[in-house]
């Protein structure tokens, strides 16, 4: 999970979800813990043995994308 400086995590969701990259948004099922470090969502891309090198580089441009947009 992580946290992008000064972009909700929702916003960072939808505007990868147009770059046509799915990740997670929200509290992940760990509320308590989120709400003790006064965290209302983070981000989260999951990875697993079936993603391609493809993938993860379109994640991680699209991500660049959107850091420069709201930067």
């Amino acid at each position: 999970s992580f946290i992008v400086d000064g972009l909700h995590p929702h916003d960072l969701g939808t505007f990868l979800d147009h770059d046509g990259v799915a990740i997670r948004t929200g509290h992940h099922c760990a509320q308590p813990v989120m709400d003790f470090y006064g965290c209302a969502a983070t981000a989260r891309a999951s990875f697993g043995i079936y993603n391609t090198r493809a993938e993860v580089d379109k994640f991680a441009e699209a991500l660049e994308r959107t850091i420069k947009i709201f930067s």
